[in-house]
């Protein structure tokens, strides 16, 4: 391998095993691929990156190289593999996109562009910066998909190099990834990054629960491999039989599907190992999938309502496949999936096994089909709220299991739980605001009603039907979530302009004047940009929900009039003002929390979400109440108009206070819903654990399962997240606890 001279890092033995790693790959699937290319790109991104080292000590290099082998993994065309080298060039040093263009081309360019971070934009929240990140990611996206893989292998590249980093990073960095990057490559199909990212994220996020599974699995490790063999043995000969010729294997669940398993409560014990092999069958076409599936289903009794037919209904993502769950050949649950080589490749790659990677495009059709992708588009457009588009990422990503049909045969798919609400919006806004009852299956059915895969939806429309907010714990899409709020918040946004107006007025004659005459003004112009608003419009709302004193708007657009004494004017000061009038100065929330453009204001905590110091929060303006403080990712703030919205923030940062020396903050209550086994011992253990954390228990109840299982909830006082994450790793290393959560509600 010949590199220029004066790029010594590139004969680091490090580097030279990665290179080389990746061009064995690359030749694999492409053997007529100019190799020199990407030699190209790594001498560029080497110069480029020079001494910069990652958090392990290995040259920086190494990532880029690393991610791009993974893209290699995917089949990928070269320009894809050349933005995987050069996709932090832009990000982390001086490197400019017309340099990248002129070097590699304009393809390349606008890949680099799609998958750059924006680190040159100060944002006030974390919330803010990673919803702009995923903005800019989802327009990238539905331009080229090719994005999303690079942004994709980047993370997984990151993921398995996360042990480098401090703890607290880790955790954050895995949290986003189970949240927004494993649903993400499910929804795309790429099953093996998908499983790998959450096996990683359990691994970094709940490690007490990751090794002892890991430990139990090897324990069962010869046990498992005999079984697998047996049944495929006993799987072959069956389908020889039948003259059915086709490849049989078994695998073993991944970590954190068996987690999740042991959490939902659908298996028994952590090590009951047969509930953790799933066997495939693959075939040379479709016939013989669905003649093999009658074989299995005539030797293995199958278990009613667990079949699904993915072949004649695929997945959005494209996946096809025969699920079924039988009774096996020692009587145990035993899940069979059957499918094509075909299909085999695009269940294993998604949206990748669709690549041309010699003209260097996606097939067309695979991406206008993805309804996910428009939705997440159209989200991204209408919804300004950091936290509430991230909400709606997630649950787009998800994707769901139910399949219903429109009256002309249509289908449409949507989570578990969805209702004709959720039908209706997904057929139009107008038709799901209007939205007043459904036909499924030619009956009348409540809004309430959970869809079932099958059923045939007919929605019931009245022009005087309009939202309330009841609609919100009915529906589970984004889309009818994000339709309901915005309708709800225009009506509350119009009654606070509507008092805010009369509040203005009123206070306007005051000095012999009206709002329409003043607001023609210069002064008033002038006065809006400096109070902080947008618009006139803006400002009369802000009074109208109490975030703006009236009689400082006068002191702004009216300067040189007298104001009028304290005591003369206090039958006229907005509802903030008697407000202060009867704030608690000296209660825990005043204490805790400090409201930005507010003095003196009665501040409490919301009792549907429970934020405690280290969460990050946010504070609605609420009539006759002060300022309320919610979690930011709080349901019922998100219901809420953005214009109440004010920033609030801890006093007590890690347990110190900023301002004052105090050291420790004040405690507040937290709920926590352990999932354990039922047997003697366990509830004194779990409060001895949650007391050996210096913590006290203010209350505790225990619910017992049929399972041999228990669900115990512990109301726990707390000084912030820190202390609570200690409480929450404490008992999960606990022998005989599944899960452990915070419960917010």
């Amino acid at each position: 391998m010949f590199w220029r001279e004066n790029l010594a890092l590139l004969n680091d033995s490090i580097v030279k095993e990665a290179v080389s790693n990746l061009e064995v790959k690359i030749l694999e699937y492409f053997p007529d691929a100019d190799i020199s290319l990407i030699r190209s790109a790594v001498e560029f991104a080497a110069e480029k990156h020079g001494d910069q080292r990652r958090s392990s000590g290995e040259p920086y290099i190494v990532h880029p190289i690393g991610v791009s082998a993974i893209l290699a993994d995917l089949r990928l065309d070269l320009d894809s593999l050349i933005t995987g080298i050069l996709h932090d060039t832009v990000e982390d040093t001086e490197t400019s996109l017309e340099e990248i263009q002129k070097k590699f081309g304009k393809s390349v360019a606008e890949l680099v562009d799609g998958v750059t971070k924006i680190s040159r934009i100060t944002f006030r929240t974390s919330e803010e910066k990673q919803a702009e990140n995923f903005r800019k990611m989802v327009v990238a996206m539905a331009k080229d998909l090719r994005v999303i893989l690079v942004k994709l292998a980047d993370r997984t590249h990151n993921m398995r190099t996360l042990d480098y980093l401090p703890e607290r990073k880790r955790k954050l960095i895995a949290q986003e990834t189970l949240d927004i990057y494993s649903p993400l490559a499910g929804r795309l199909g790429i099953h093996w990054i998908k499983a790998e990212l959450e096996d990683l994220c359990l691994r970094y996020l709940k490690p007490e629960v990751y090794y002892r599974l890991a430990q139990l699995v090897s324990k069962k490790k010869a046990e498992r491999e005999k079984y697998i063999e047996e049944v495929i043995q006993n799987i072959e000969e069956n389908l020889k039989e039948y003259s059915i010729n086709g490849a049989v294997t078994g695998r073993p669940k991944h970590f954190y599907s068996i987690y999740k398993k042991m959490e939902s409560r659908t298996a028994n014990t952590l090590d009951d190992i047969m509930d953790i092999v799933a066997f495939r069958i693959v075939l040379d076409n479709i016939t013989e999938c669905y003649k093999a599936l009658g074989v299995i289903h005539a030797v293995y009794p199958p278990i009613p309502g667990r079949f699904k037919d993915y072949i004649a209904m695929p997945k959005p993502n494209n996946y096809q496949s025969l699920h079924t769950t039988v009774i096996g050949p020692f009587g145990e649950r035993m899940e069979v999936q059957i499918r094509t080589q075909e299909m085999h490749q695009i269940a294993q790659s998604g949206i990748a096994a669709h690549w041309k990677y010699k003209e260097g495009r996606a097939d067309v059709s695979t991406q206008n089909n993805m309804e996910w992708l428009s939705r997440l588009l159209d989200s991204q457009k209408s919804l300004k709220d950091p936290t509430e588009f991230l909400e709606s990422v997630k649950l787009d990503l998800y994707p769901g299991d139910v399949f219903v049909f429109s009256p002309k045969g249509e289908v449409k798919e949507f989570p578990h739980g969805s209702t004709p609400l959720d039908f209706a919006y997904a057929v139009h806004t107008d038709v799901g605001n209007q939205c007043v009852g459904a036909k499924v299956n030619g009956r009348i059915v409540p809004l309430k009603y959970r869809l079932r895969s099958g059923d045939v939806v007919e929605i019931l429309t009245s022009p005087t039907q309009h939202p309330s907010k009841d609609w919100l714990k009915l529906v589970k899409t984004s889309k009818a979530i994000s339709k309901i709020r915005a309708f709800l918040k225009q009506i509350e946004r119009a009654k606070a302009r509507e008092l805010g107006q009369e509040i203005l007025e009123k206070e306007f004659r005051r000095y012999k004047t009206n709002l329409d005459k003043i607001s023609k003004t210069s002064v008033m112009a002038n006065g809006i940009r400096n109070l902080g608003y947008k618009s006139l419009d803006d400002l009369i709302v802000a009074v109208g929900y109490g975030k703006i004193l009236p009689r400082d708007i006068t002191k702004e657009v009216m300067p040189e009039t007298t104001i009028e004494k304290e005591e003369d004017s206090k039958e006229n000061a907005g509802f903030l003002q008697k407000i202060i009038s009867t704030a608690m100065r000296k209660s825990e929330a005043r204490n805790a929390v400090m409201v930005t453009g507010l003095g003196d204001v009665l501040i409490r905590f919301a009792k549907c979400c429970h934020p405690i110091p280290g969460d990050p929060i946010v504070g609605f303006v609420t009539r006759g109440r002060g300022v309320t403080v919610h979690h930011a990712a709080c349901k019922k703030a998100l219901d809420s108009d953005s214009a109440r919205k004010i920033d609030v923030e801890w006093t007590f940062k890690q347990g110190k206070k900023v301002e004052k020396e105090i050291k420790v903050g004040p405690k507040r209550t937290v709920k926590v819903r352990v999932f354990c086994d039922d047997q003697p011992g366990m509830l004194a253990s779990m409060t001895q654990t949650i007391s050996g954390q210096g913590v006290n228990i203010s209350q505790a109840s225990v619910r017992t399962m049929k399972d041999s299982k228990a669900i115990c909830v512990f109301e726990i006082l707390v000084t912030g997240v820190e202390q609570l994450s200690k409480v929450i790793s404490a008992l999960e290393a606990k022998e005989g606890i599944i899960s452990v959560e915070r419960q917010r509600n």
